[in-house]
This record gives structure tokens, C-alpha cells and sequence, in this order.
């Protein structure tokens, strides 16, 4: 099955270029509101699936043994910008926990920020695992190998018991088995499934309503989504489009950027869950089809509206300011419900 072109970018009067992909959308009782393109095809979702890895730090009580704030539970959900307060955030996290930077398996990268990677050059200093995309995350892992008595070390691998536990909690919120054989290693070096969209969607659906968590899952999400919307900046970080949607709509819209063009979100007052995949991976279409989404799906007021349109529609500039483009999503997205 090929999927459709969803998203297309024109230049003057004419379309210059066009992204395939597929979306779903589920509610929390596993009923289908919205398939588009070949939503059975295992997709991984790398980083898109953070918060719901993060539910075991939670729900476990080892979250509240270290003292962890919003900021620091959000920031274990981001695929931050390697900013300074992510970076602080990271490290005062570890510091709970006994542990410094030196326990982090995600590897090294410079700062994702274009101001923040300037700044840290020009600064002469080099990065460290802290401005890593994926630390919050990391130290989050980290905390939870603590607080479960375990060494951290090698936390990363498959066996370890902290993989097993977000592999554990990730099957219980999607439904969805994740085998070995359909699965690889995330860019952060740890385990990622392929799941088919249906199960991420359902799974986020679960996550934004509380619905069908066993024990204390119902108010670990509560507190995650809680976390996120008080401090959307260190999920993503200045000018990112996540950062942006959840600091205009707050505790109504979870979502959460993957890798090659994977996207997830939670709309809790609506109990849907909704994952969709660019099929060339290019991130600008799976931005602009959730903002499409979110305009489909949620009511929205007047200057919300106006913003999120923003995001379904953005211009496209040159190097001189002039306008020579724009980025849209076709009917399929924004179709009446």
C-alpha cells in the first residue's frame, strides 16, 4: 500500500516538493477515528516514545525517593537543545541520584541550539554527555537503576533491569509485543521496537486519559503531562516546535517529536492518541501535520487558532527575508472530522 502525499512544499505558484506519509489516530478504548496511508507498517519511534519510558521513574515512587521536580521530570521526557538549563538540569538530576556525568551511556554531541552551540565555542569549552539530546533521559535512567539498587552501569543494554522495565511498561501502555527481532539501536545507544502507528497512537491515548493503567499509571501520567505543560521549554527548547504547541495549549496537547519523521501526541480531553510517520523522514512535514491534526481535532480560540495555523503553514524565507514559499498539508489532515 503506498501512502498518499500529505504534505507539500511549493516555491511561487508551484509545488517544488512533496512528503508521503501515514497517520493515525485512536481513542482510549482502542477505537480507530483517523487512518491514513499504511498505519500497519512497524515504524521505530525513537525519541517520540520518551515520556512513556519515563513512567516507570514515576510510577515506581523512585522519582519522589530523589526529589525530582517538574523541570526535572520533564526534561527526563525531551529531546532538548543542549541549552544551559538543560544542561544544569541534567547534571542536578545525576547529583540526586550520587551519580555525575560520568555514568552517561548516551554519547556526545554538541548542543542541538544553534545559540547554544555558538555560544559553547566560542566559550572554548567542549560538550560533554550533559548537552546531549537524550541526557534528561539518560539521568532519568540513571535514577531509576539507583533508586531499584542496581549499578547504572551498562544501563543502556537490552538485559539490564532498567530496559526491562521501560520495555515492560511500553508493552502494557501500546498493547503492542516488543520482540528482539523487530528491534534496533536508538541513536542515544538504547533499544527502540518497531510498532505499528495504531499502537503508538493507542498507547498515547491510554497516556493523555489515564485509561486502562494498571496501579499508580493513571496519575504518573497525570503527573508527567502535568510536569511537560509547566515547563514545555525543557522538553524541546527556544523557537521548537513542541516547545511552542505546549506552551499555547498547556496540559491540552501532549506531543513529542521522534526521529525520521515520526510524531506523537496525547489530546486528553478528547481521549485520543495520534502517531504519525513522514515516509522520507524529513522532520518540517511531520511538524506541520500535527500542527494540522491539532487544528482538525481540538477547539481552538481565535488567537490559538491563528497560531497553530502558523505552524500547519509556515513561510518559507530566503537568506534576504523574502518570502518564497510555504510548507501545507493537504484536505486528508485537516478534513472535517
Amino acid at each position: 500500500m503506498d501512502n498518499p502525499f500529505l504534505v507539500e512544499v511549493t516555491r511561487g505558484n508551484l509545488v517544488e516538493s512533496r512528503h508521503r506519509g501515514s497517520v493515525s489516530v485512536v481513542d482510549a478504548e482502542g477505537g480507530m477515528v483517523l487512518s491514513i496511508g499504511d498505519v500497519d507498517r512497524r515504524v521505530f519511534p525513537r525519541s517520540a516514545v520518551k515520556a512513556l519510558q519515563a513512567m516507570p521513574l514515576v510510577e515506581s515512587g523512585i522519582a519522589d525517593k530523589y526529589g525530582l521536580t517538574d523541570e526535572e521530570i520533564a526534561l527526563a521526557c525531551a529531546s532538548h537543545s543542549g541549552e544551559p538549563e538543560h544542561a544544569a538540569t541534567a547534571k542536578a538530576m545525576l547529583a540526586k541520584a550520587g551519580q555525575d556525568v560520568g555514568c552517561l551511556e548516551c554519547g556526545v554531541h554538541w548542543p542541538m541550539g544553534e545559540a547554544a552551540n555558538r555560544a559553547l565555542a566560542a566559550s572554548g569549552a567542549s560538550p560533554s554527555a550533559l548537552h546531549n539530546n537524550c541526557s534528561g533521559k539518560h539521568a532519568g535512567f540513571v535514577c531509576l537503576a539507583c533508586g531499584q539498587g542496581q549499578s547504572p552501569k551498562g544501563y543502556v543494554l537490552a538485559d539490564h533491569p532498567v530496559q526491562r522495565s521501560v520495555r515492560e511498561a511500553l508493552e502494557e501502555i501500546t498493547g503492542a509485543c516488543h520482540t528482539v527481532e523487530k528491534s534496533g539501536i536508538d541513536g542515544c545507544s538504547i533499544p527502540t521496537y518497531a510498532i505499528p502507528l495504531p499502537s503508538l497512537a493507542f498507547g498515547f491515548a491510554r497516556f493523555g486519559a489515564g485509561t486502562g493503567l494498571p496501579g499508580d499509571g493513571k496519575a504518573a501520567a497525570a503527573r508527567i503531562r502535568k510536569a511537560v505543560a509547566r515547563h514545555p521549554f525543557m522538553v524541546a527548547g527556544t523557537g521548537r516546535f513542541d516547545t511552542k504547541l505546549m506552551e499555547l495549549l498547556g496540559e491540552r496537547a501532549f506531543v513529542k517529536v521522534g526521529a525520521e519523521g515520526v510524531y506523537c501526541a496525547s489530546f486528553p480531553e478528547l481521549g485520543y492518541g495520534v502517531a504519525l510517520k513522514v515516509e522520507d523522514g524529513h522532520g518540517r512535514a511531520a511538524e506541520a501535520m500535527m500542527a494540522g491534526l491539532v487544528l482538525r481535532f481540538l477547539p481552538l480560540g481565535g488567537d490559538e487558532r491563528k497560531a497553530v495555523e502558523a505552524l500547519a503553514r509556515p513561510v518559507l524565507k530566503n537568506w534576504n527575508g523574502i518570502e518564497v514559499g510555504q510548507i501545507r498539508v493537504s484536505p486528508e489532515i485537516r478534513g472535517a472530522v
